[in-house]
């Protein structure tokens, strides 16, 4: 039996055919929800957040292929698999149902058989990635998975989607995230640049996008046949002074001292920047030294060059 935790919900306009697939989920252990329409499976999907949702691909109103980039386009529901069920089995559709966001499809009439064989390997795919993801937010971190045949979005945590919204404010408003599948175009090329040195056992780039004073670099963290995990790292004072303070428990202004030191600036210059006196920039300096364990400013400097690359 599957734990009453695995929850599905079961996406078809037709009350034959949700009950009878409801009915075979139900004998095996899955806790099963339905809708009959796109609108109410996306209320369901927030509030419920199931582990898989089963797609019927035409429905009036919304169907599953616009229902499904809802789902993909919002941060709290892009994580959930969704299977398409469709009687469509022309390559074109197929290829909509995929592009929509789908992990995989089903023919109608469905095989009771099939189906379970299905979803037990994309519950299981479904709860690793998401623990995975759900730690990652909660450490905050910038970081997006992508399939490395098509280069398609998988998920990507809140940090991640906060980045490429302000660093491709241009493509963000064209595209509104009407779909969590695409990627701005300069980060597309970069991806197929590394799939390509991946494949050749070379060193894969990272890409660095500028603005401002500010920069955001993108590396690939992990690579497996299933995914590709990339981090998101920002590089600006800000960021920087607040990285400080997280990685050795300093105070805002002790991070601010601490950062336009390491940067080779003096106690009259720092002063200057955070609006104070120089005597007081060495008292905060005094403090600092002794959360880092140092007793200079080469010191100081060294060690955080170890641990940030500014």
């Amino acid at each position: 039996m599957t734990s009453p935790s695995h929850t599905v919900l079961i996406v078809d306009d037709v009350p034959e055919n949700l009950a009878y697939l409801h009915d075979a989920l139900d004998e095996s252990g899955y806790q099963v929800l339905v809708a009959n329409s796109g609108e109410m499976a996306l209320q369901i999907a927030h509030l419920m957040q199931p582990q898989v949702i089963f797609m019927d691909a035409m429905m009036p109103g919304m169907d599953g292929f616009a229902t499904c980039r809802r789902i993909k386009a919002a941060a709290e529901t892009q994580h959930i698999p969704v299977i398409f069920m469709t009687g469509l089995t022309e390559v074109e559709h197929v290829t909509m149902a995929f592009d929509a966001g789908g992990v995989d499809y089903v023919t109608k009439p469905v095989r009771p058989a099939e189906v379970l064989a299905r979803l037990k390997a994309h519950v299981q795919n479904a709860t690793r990635m998401h623990q995975a993801t759900s730690a990652l937010d909660a450490f905050g971190q910038a970081t997006i998975a992508i399939l490395p045949g098509d280069k398609r979005l998988i998920w990507q945590t809140p940090l991640a989607k906060q980045y490429l919204e302000h660093y491709f404010a241009e493509w963000a408003a064209k595209e509104a995230y009407h779909t969590v599948q695409t990627l701005p175009p300069m980060i597309y090329q970069w991806l197929e640049n590394c799939v390509q040195q991946f494949s050749e056992g070379q060193s894969m780039q990272t890409l660095n996008v500028n603005q401002g004073n500010a920069r955001l670099s993108l590396t690939v963290a992990n690579t497996s046949e299933e995914q590709w995990v990339v981090v998101l790292r920002e590089y600006s004072d800000e960021a920087q002074i607040e990285s400080l303070g997280k990685l050795f428990q300093l105070t805002k202004r002790e991070s601010e001292v601490l950062y336009w030191t390491v940067k080779g600036k003096t106690n009259k210059d720092v002063g200057e920047i955070l609006g104070t006196s120089p005597r007081m920039i060495n008292k905060h300096l005094e403090h600092v030294f002794q959360k880092l364990g140092v007793e200079t400013r080469t010191a100081a400097a060294s060690l955080v060059a170890s641990k940030i690359k500014f």
